[in-house]
């Protein structure tokens, strides 16, 4: 457990970057696959929605374009939300600086999973229910906290750029320099990328699989478990950084008699 604060630290290494990653692209496996299964969309896929806010514009639909607005202006907002939680601890002057985002992650997370199927029926202003914002907002949140700890190397909730990393090495890896070219103009592929991008696509995959497992035998509450490892994650450091966070009244000095 005292090896859980680091994750949070506002001091990084490779080690505890990576390691955040994995935990994290887990969480937003579980949470877009198992999301799909109610919903019938993913809610951190960007590029589809963006992708849909410009079909919307030109058929002209309505509904469609405030479906893909809601989710893009939700996802923004929750990026934006990890960026003044984590530059307010910085000034702080917080040693887990990235805890505080992944608090109100976990936060968010124990209402859906208790009342998702009752946010279902809330309607909002972008023809989408309530559900939807949500799991937007909280997948912008958490993919900035991974951007962030990792100077933007890591990305937990979408694939792409990791699939495409995972591509370009293995074209390295299997590349053949023969045997005329130079030592010093020789393709090596680079083990570290190639094994971070692995892992990161491996735990989505495999949070896909329990999150849709979830959703489906189990229902809103399997979220309950996720929220718990965030909170496991955020509590204990952040509760140390409470005294310096100006949160706590001071103590009052009583003057000696």
């Amino acid at each position: 457990m005292r090896r859980l604060r680091f994750l949070t630290n506002r001091h990084r290494a490779p080690s505890t970057n990576r390691a955040l990653g994995l935990l994290l692209a887990f969480n937003a496996g579980a949470v877009n696959a198992g999301g799909f299964l109610v919903l019938h969309m993913y809610t951190s896929h960007m590029t589809g929605f963006a992708s849909q806010l410009a079909d919307g514009l030109v058929l002209g639909n309505t509904k469609l374009l405030l479906n893909a607005l809601g989710a893009v202006l939700a996802f923004l907002s929750g990026a934006a939300v990890c960026a003044v939680l984590v530059n307010w601890g910085r000034q702080h002057h917080l040693h887990s600086v990235y805890a505080l985002p992944l608090l109100l992650e976990a936060a968010l997370m124990f209402p859906f999973g208790l009342m998702g199927a009752v946010t279902l029926t809330w309607g909002t202003p972008f023809a989408v229910p309530l559900t939807v914002l949500l799991l937007s907002f909280i997948m912008g949140l958490q993919n900035a906290v991974a951007s962030k700890t990792s100077g933007g190397s890591i990305r937990t909730t979408h694939m792409t750029g990791n699939i495409t990393d995972l591509g370009i090495e293995l074209g390295k890896l299997f590349y053949w320099n023969g045997r005329a070219a130079p030592a010093a103009s020789a393709v090596r592929h680079d083990h570290g990328r190639m094994r971070r991008a692995a892992g990161l696509i491996g735990m989505f995959v495999l949070g896909g699989a329990l999150g849709a497992l979830g959703f489906k035998y189990v229902g809103f509450v399997c979220v309950i478990p996720l929220a718990a490892l965030l909170l496991a994650l955020s509590i204990p450091p952040f509760m140390r950084d409470m005294p310096r966070s100006g949160l706590l009244p001071r103590r009052q000095q009583h003057p000696k008699a």
